[in-house]
C-alpha cells in the first residue's frame, strides 16, 4: 500500500447543466443545477484513498457548514485529515462548473480559505510529508506551501508529483528543482513551455523542454485520447478508454489521484499505471459531478 499525502484545494461545487456555452452578452436558461464536493486537491486526495492508498491531506476550509459535508466524505473514505485546518479570515473554495451537453466543461473558482494555507501549515504537517511515499500539489493554493512541502519531501526520500494547473507561466525554479514528476494536461503544457501540443512529436518537444527544467519524468494528458510519457529512458503514449463522457469534471484529478497509488517509485511500471489511471478517468466521466464520480478499486478493472 502506498502512502501519498495531498497538498491543495478543498472546494464546493456549484454545478450547472447548459445546453451549450453562452456567447458574450447572451442570457441562457440552466438545465439543472447542483452543489457537490470538490476542489483539486480534496478530488486527488479522493482518488488516491479510493484507490487503496493510505492517503493525508493538507488543506483549509472555512468555518460555514458549506464545509461540513466535505469533511464527512473524507472521513467515510478513511483519509487521515489530521492537516484539514479552518481559515479564520476566509470561507470554504467555490467553484462554479458550467457542463454542456457533450459533457465539456468551463469553471470558475472562488480560492477562499485555499489561499490561507501558509507555510507555517505545511510545517505542522512536516512529520506525516516525511512518512509518505509521495507527495502530490497543484496551484490552488500558494506556490510558497508548495514549495515548503516539496522542499521537506525532496529532503527525506519522498517522491514530489506536481499537477501545474491552474497553469502558470513561470514556474519558480525553486519548485522546479524539487519535482520529480510534473502532469499537465495539453494546455497547461503549452503554457509552460510555450510548444503547442499537436501529437506525440510535439509532446516530446514539450517534455524535453521541462527536462532542462529540471524535471525528471512527464506526462501529458490529453482528455479523450489518452496520456503521453517521458522518463529518462522511454517514452510512450497510454491511449484512453473510449466511453460516452457525460461530465469532464475532475477527470484529471482522477487520472493522478488513481497514478499515484499504482506507480511504482522507480516508474517501472509507468505504462500499467497510467491504465489504470485511464480507467478510473474513464469511469469518473460517466457521471456528473466531481468526488461523486470518482470510483474505487474494486470499480476500476483491467
Amino acid at each position: 500500500m502506498k502512502k501519498v499525502m495531498v497538498l491543495g484545494s478543498t472546494n464546493v461545487d456549484t454545478i450547472l447543466g447548459i445546453q451549450r456555452f453562452p456567447q458574450p452578452g447572451e442570457t441562457l436558461a440552466m438545465n439543472s443545477r447542483s452543489v457537490a464536493g470538490g476542489g483539486k486537491g480534496a478530488n486527488q486526495a479522493i482518488a488516491a484513498v479510493r484507490s487503496g492508498a493510505q492517503t493525508a491531506f493538507i488543506s483549509k476550509i472555512g468555518h460555514e457548514g458549506a464545509a461540513d459535508f466535505m469533511l464527512e466524505t473524507f472521513k467515510k473514505d478513511g483519509m487521515n485529515i489530521d492537516h484539514v485546518t479552518m481559515s479564520e479570515t476566509a470561507g470554504t473554495g467555490q467553484a462554479y462548473i458550467m457542463v454542456d451537453e457533450a459533457g465539456q466543461n468551463s469553471i470558475l473558482i472562488y480560492g477562499g480559505a485555499n489561499q490561507d494555507i501558509t507555510i507555517a501549515d505545511i510545517h505542522q504537517a512536516e512529520a506525516d510529508i516525511k512518512n509518505a511515499d509521495r507527495i502530490v500539489a497543484q496551484f490552488e493554493v500558494p506556490v510558497p506551501a508548495v514549495i515548503e512541502a516539496f522542499k521537506i519531501a525532496r529532503a527525506n526520500g519522498v517522491q514530489t508529483i506536481l499537477n501545474p494547473a491552474p497553469a502558470i507561466k513561470n514556474i519558480p525554479a525553486e519548485l522546479l528543482a524539487v519535482t520529480d514528476m510534473i502532469v499537465p494536461n495539453e494546455t497547461e503544457a503549452e503554457i509552460i513551455t510555450g510548444i503547442k501540443v499537436t501529437d506525440q512529436a510535439s509532446m516530446q518537444k514539450n517534455a524535453e523542454a521541462m527536462f532542462k527544467m529540471g524535471i525528471k519524468v512527464v506526462i501529458i494528458t490529453v482528455g479523450d485520447k489518452g496520456s503521453f510519457y517521458a522518463t529518462p529512458s522511454q517514452t510512450g503514449f497510454v491511449p484512453a478508454f473510449k466511453v460516452t463522457a457525460v461530465d469532464t469534471t475532475a477527470a484529471g484529478d482522477t487520472f493522478i489521484g488513481a497514478l499515484s497509488t499504482q506507480l511504482e517509485m522507480d516508474y517501472s511500471n509507468i505504462e500499467v499505471a497510467m491504465t489504470y489511471a485511464n480507467k478510473a478517468s474513464s469511469i469518473a466521466v460517466q457521471t456528473k459531478g466531481a468526488q461523486n464520480s470518482i470510483p474505487y478499486a474494486k470499480d476500476i478493472q483491467l
